[in-house]
């Protein structure tokens, strides 16, 4: 969106600024969209930093489980590593 809007300031030609505000309307619609469905399924809490954080978290804690790692098998081999060490 930034280098749209840039490109708009730039473009001498009215035909070329034209095609660039419809790419850029596009943008901030699909953008929106995007960001609203986020909200409505619980995926961007955009007000509160830490519930995002607190969301980020548990989802990353899934991800490893999902990988076939958790978080403390991880926190105990970089425990056994250190005490071979």
């Amino acid at each position: 969106m930034r280098n749209l809007a840039v490109a708009i300031t730039e473009t001498a030609t009215p035909e070329v600024k034209q095609v660039l505000r419809r790419e850029l309307d596009n943008a901030i619609d699909t953008h929106d969209k995007i960001a609203q469905y986020m909200i409505d399924n619980e995926m961007y809490h955009a007000y509160d930093l830490e519930e995002q954080i607190t969301h980020d978290m548990e989802k990353a804690d899934i991800a490893l489980k999902l990988a076939g790692k958790t978080t403390d098998s991880t926190t105990k081999k970089k425990t056994t590593k250190s005490k071979k060490n």
